[in-house]
């Protein structure tokens, strides 16, 4: 059986070798990230999802500072392959930073309180569709990724050089470029392992 949205699925994998050969335009790109999280679903259709996009130099910024932050938490002679990890994602075209909007959940715990507890986690599934939306997306049009969390190591710092308001708390930060190394096949585990049909 053929479909053509797993077809677009199937697409999206890590990639760490990344680079600047990219057709696309900053402005398609932005586009296409925007309306991915446009698109993606939240609880309540609360649009919690927020993003910083950052292109060139700003993507390279970021990396900087994280790397900064890192060398004084990894020691000394450790530090060589996380330096080589910030720079292979520094290498690419740009960088989104991924925040859900903290007061938007306390506005859905304030309205519906019985279900006071559970926006949080609702928060976190919105948090990981918009990101596997912007992903496949990305995917789809050749630029490839992954999905890095070093949410606080690097969320003071880049709250103050990109001005992120303070209510965005951040959930993770995807690299993105050129692919510059074949990416490879993906296993998968037994579907009886996996799943339970009935009926």
């Amino acid at each position: 059986m053929s479909n053509q949205a797993l077809q677009v699925l199937s697409k999206r994998r890590t990639q760490y070798a990344l680079g600047r050969n990219v057709q696309a335009s900053k402005e398609e790109i932005t586009w296409l990230i925007q309306e991915a999280i446009r698109q993606a679903p939240s609880s309540f259709n609360s649009q919690s999802s927020r993003a910083v996009l950052l292109f060139g130099e700003q993507s390279e910024q970021f990396w900087s500072l994280t790397k900064q932050a890192l060398r004084a938490m990894v020691p000394a002679d450790q530090f060589a392959s996380t330096e080589a990890k910030m720079d292979s994602f520094a290498a690419g075209i740009g960088t989104v930073l991924f925040y859900e909007d903290q007061d938007v959940i306390k506005g859905l715990q304030q309205g519906f309180p019985l279900y006071a507890d559970a926006f949080p986690m609702f928060s976190a599934h919105s948090a990981g569709m918009a990101q596997y939306a912007v992903w496949t997306a990305l995917a789809d049009i050749g630029i490839g990724a992954s999905l890095q969390h070093y949410n606080q190591v690097i969320e003071a710092q880049a709250a103050k050089a990109w001005n992120v308001p303070a209510s965005w708390a951040i959930t993770a930060q995807m690299p993105f470029g050129s692919n510059e190394a074949p990416i490879g096949e993906k296993s998968f585990i037994d579907d009886a392992t996996r799943f339970i049909v009935a009926g």
